[in-house]
């Protein structure tokens, strides 16, 4: 029996979509809407989010029990920022159920091992006062960092990131965080799944990974959405679902 479980919506062929940091499977309703439109909508909540707060897993540990709930035949896998970067450990670590991937806001990861080091102490002392103040004080100031300026006000949004528990988040931080992932970069070749690489057209950092992540991988194609931040997907919902769509139908 897999420790996540899995929302369907809509109908049509499959996509699986993964959810970002402080977010949860019901995050992005508008986005998620859109997209299951057109097709079967799989979500689920990422270990330390949501139902599965209470879940501990590493990047890789992630991975293995996100394929455990994928179907037998290749899929189309898509995520963002965090959710995008599970989503390449999957294409990574069981390409066989990886038909193609989308990724928006993702990272190869940090190459410098200094700064790597310094980014889990970084996220570590996050942890740690996310601990102390609670998740609503936390998400107050999460979302006011510049990278989320531009998302809109969205009460259903804030009510799903509202769920998490602060052990939840720490611990993800502390397993999963962006320091605790191996630098990708020489690994990209071997994925061979279709790749849309995304990024909000004002998120410059993500933007270069969008296009470098795109010239790794076999088959990669990349694309900016406009006016839009790091959260495009919640910022131009329907610009970023057409994107989306459009690839894996194309």
């Amino acid at each position: 029996m897999s420790l996540l479980s899995v929302q369907r919506e809509g109908s049509g062929s499959s996509f699986v979509w993964l959810h970002g940091f402080t977010q949860t499977r019901a995050s992005a309703h508008q986005f998620r809407s859109i997209l299951a439109g057109d097709h079967e909508l799989w979500t689920l909540d990422l270990p330390g989010h949501g139902a599965a707060g209470s879940l501990r897993a590493s990047l890789d540990e992630t991975a293995d029990l996100v394929a455990d709930v994928l179907p037998v035949q290749p899929v189309a896998l898509g995520g963002y920022s965090f959710g995008a970067r599970v989503a390449l450990h999957v294409a990574l670590r069981h390409p066989g159920h990886v038909s193609a991937l989308v990724l928006l806001g993702a990272s190869r990861g940090i190459e410098n091992l200094d700064e790597r080091r310094e980014r889990v102490a970084r996220d570590e002392a996050l942890a740690r006062h996310i601990e102390e103040v609670g998740v609503e004080a936390f998400l107050d100031e999460w979302l006011a960092q510049p990278m989320f300026a531009s998302v809109p006000d969205d009460p259903l949004e804030r009510a799903s990131r509202a769920t998490n528990t602060a052990r939840g988040l720490a611990d993800s931080l502390r397993l999963a965080g962006t320091g605790t992932q191996a630098w990708l970069a020489p690994l990209l070749g071997v994925v061979d799944a279709p790749t849309l690489a995304l990024a909000g057209a004002h998120d410059a950092k993500f933007t270069a990974e969008a296009r470098a992540i795109a010239l790794g991988v076999q088959a990669g194609s990349w694309g900016l959405v406009a006016d839009a931040g790091h959260a495009a997907h919640l910022e131009q919902p329907g610009p970023t679902a057409a994107r989306v769509v459009e690839f894996l139908d194309g």
